[in-house]
C-alpha cells in the first residue's frame, strides 16, 4: 500500500506510521475510512461517510467467555462487549481520541469481567479508563495553556455489554444505544441512553419547543464528553441495565445514524427483520441508509444479537447457536477483511487485515 504525506509538514509517510517521523503529527489511519467487525456475538460498520475527510468515529468489538466461577452478570455463558466512540471534531487530534478510547475501554471491560466483576463495575471502569487514555493524549507542552485546554483531544462513549440475561449500556456524550425486540415480543423498541446535549437539556427544562431546540445553533453541542483533564473529577458517566423479555437486539451508534432518524420509531422501521440471525448486515443497511441519506457525518453501527432464553436456532447451518449463549455466527467478510483472533482461548476481538 503507498504511503501518504503528512497534512503537517507534506513528508511522506508510510502506511503503517501513525506519527510522521519528520514533525511528529498524528497521521490518519485510512483503513479507518470503512471498516466492518464481526466477532461472531455482534459485528458492526464503521464508515467515513461523504463529507468528511477522515473517519473520527471508532469501533470496538469482543467476546468474553464464560468464565470459570458462577457469576450472575456473566450468566456463566459470556458476553458480547461493543464500544463506540465519536471524535469531537472541534478538538485536537478526534481520530486519536475515539480510537484510544475505545480500544483503552475494551481491554478493560473485558479484564473485569473476566475478573468476575458485575457489568456496571466493568462498565464505570472502563469509561475512567478510556478518559484517563484520552486525556493523556492533550499537547502539554503548548505555550498557552487556555489554548491547549481547548483543543485537548476528546470524544463521546457509549458500549453494550450482552450477556444471556440482560443488557447493559454506558454512555458520556450523544453516541446513543437502543434495545429493539424481535416484532413477536411483547417489549416496544427503547433508546437506552440520553443525550449529554444542549438540546437535550433544553427540551428537558421546557424553554423550547422540539422544533425550535432543534432549530438553534447550540442543537448538536454536547455538555459531556471523555478528555476532561483537570476537570476528570466532573466526569459523571451514565450506566443503566435492562433485563429484555424476549428476543431482539442491541444498536450502538454515533450520531450519524441517528441524525437522520432521531426517533426509536423510525430507526426501528428500517431495522432489517433478520438483524438477530445476520448482524453485521443490519449493520451494513443501516450504514448505507445514513449515506444514501446524505452522509453528512462519519457513521458508525454496532449490532449485537439478544436470543432470549425462549430462542430457538436462528440458522441451520453450522454456525447456528442452537438456542445457546453466546450464539455463533460466521464471521462475514467484506470491505476490510476481519479474522476472529483468540488470544487466551475464551474470547475474540476484531482485526482489521486491510483493504
Amino acid at each position: 500500500m503507498p504511503g501518504q504525506l503528512c497534512r503537517q509538514c507534506a513528508e511522506a509517510v508510510g502506511p503503517q506510521d501513525r506519527y510522521c517521523e519528520q514533525c511528529g503529527a498524528w497521521v490518519a489511519d485510512r483503513r479507518r475510512d470503512r471498516v466492518e467487525l464481526d466477532v461472531g456475538v455482534a459485528a458492526g460498520v464503521s464508515d467515513r461517510g461523504r463529507r468528511r475527510h477522515r473517519n473520527e468515529d471508532a469501533l470496538a468489538l469482543r467476546e468474553v467467555g464464560p468464565g470459570r466461577r458462577a457469576n450472575p452478570g456473566l450468566a456463566q455463558g459470556g458476553a458480547a462487549v461493543a464500544i463506540v466512540c465519536d471524535g469531537v471534531s472541534s478538538s485536537a487530534r478526534p481520530d486519536e481520541a475515539s480510537e484510544t478510547a475505545a480500544e483503552v475501554a475494551a481491554a478493560t471491560l473485558v479484564a473485569a469481567l473476566r475478573a468476575e466483576d458485575g457489568p456496571v463495575a466493568a462498565t464505570l471502569a472502563a469509561i475512567r479508563a478510556a478518559d484517563q487514555a484520552v486525556t493523556a493524549l492533550a499537547d502539554v507542552g503548548q505555550a498557552d495553556s487556555a489554548q491547549a485546554d481547548r483543543r485537548a483531544p476528546a470524544c463521546t462513549f457509549v458500549s453494550a455489554i450482552v450477556t444471556g440475561e440482560e443488557v447493559t449500556v454506558g454512555w458520556v456524550g450523544d453516541s446513543r444505544a437502543y434495545w429493539m425486540p424481535l416484532a413477536s415480543a411483547d417489549s416496544a423498541p427503547t433508546r437506552l441512553t440520553r443525550d449529554d446535549s444542549w438540546l437535550a437539556q433544553a427540551l428537558a427544562a421546557g424553554r423550547l419547543s422540539p422544533a425550535q431546540a432543534a432549530a438553534d445553533r447550540r442543537a448538536h453541542a454536547i455538555t459531556a464528553w471523555l478528555g476532561l483533564g483537570e476537570d476528570a473529577d466532573q466526569l459523571k458517566p451514565h450506566v443503566r441495565t435492562i433485563t429484555p423479555d424476549g428476543p431482539g437486539v442491541v444498536v450502538v451508534c454515533t450520531d450519524g445514524l441517528w441524525n437522520y432518524f432521531d426517533t426509536v420509531e423510525e430507526l426501528s422501521a428500517v431495522l432489517p427483520s433478520d438483524a438477530l440471525e445476520a448482524p453485521l448486515e443490519a449493520a451494513r443497511w443501516l450504514v448505507k441508509i445514513a449515506l444514501h441519506c446524505g452522509g453528512h457525518d462519519n457513521v458508525t453501527v454496532a449490532v449485537l444479537p439478544f436470543p432470549g432464553h425462549s430462542a430457538g436456532p436462528h440458522r441451520s447451518d453450522a454456525s447456528s447457536s442452537n438456542g445457546k449463549w453466546p450464539p455463533r455466527y460466521a464471521p462475514v467478510a467484506g470491505g476490510v477483511r476481519i479474522r476472529p483472533v483468540r488470544s487466551d482461548g475464551d474470547g475474540r476481538s476484531g482485526t482489521i487485515l486491510g483493504t
